[in-house]
């Protein structure tokens, strides 16, 4: 047997707040919705990597231990466009053949939006 990984869930005191912001971000839609968890579809379509969101009633301070990384084209565009929808951007980073840009979705988590060349 091979362990896959299916989701990743991130720890919020409103997930619903948080849903509004990932959904627009990764372009999907609330697959299901339990109040205090909330699963967003794949960004990818069927079978792909879902989003978990779950009510805590203290998430844990300081920097998130997991994050995760998308890989775009325009990465300064897609920068741009999520910190309107309200993420806000920590830093800037590069090395030989990648460049890419810390944010932090509206509940400080962060994650990486990287463009290869």
């Amino acid at each position: 047997m091979t362990l896959t990984i299916g989701m990743i869930t991130i720890d919020t005191t409103d997930p619903h707040r948080l849903a509004d912001f990932w959904t627009k971000a990764l372009g999907t839609s609330v697959q299901h919705d339990w109040g205090e968890f909330l699963v967003l579809a794949p960004a990818g379509g069927e079978g792909g990597l879902q989003l978990g969101l779950q009510r805590v009633d203290d998430p844990t301070p300081g920097k998130n231990r997991v994050h995760f990384d998308s890989h775009v084209e325009d990465r300064a565009g897609e920068v741009a466009r999520l910190v309107g929808l309200g993420a806000t951007e920590i830093g800037e980073h590069t090395v030989p053949g990648l460049t890419w840009t810390v944010l932090a979705d509206p509940d400080g988590n962060q994650f990486c939006v990287g463009q290869l060349g």
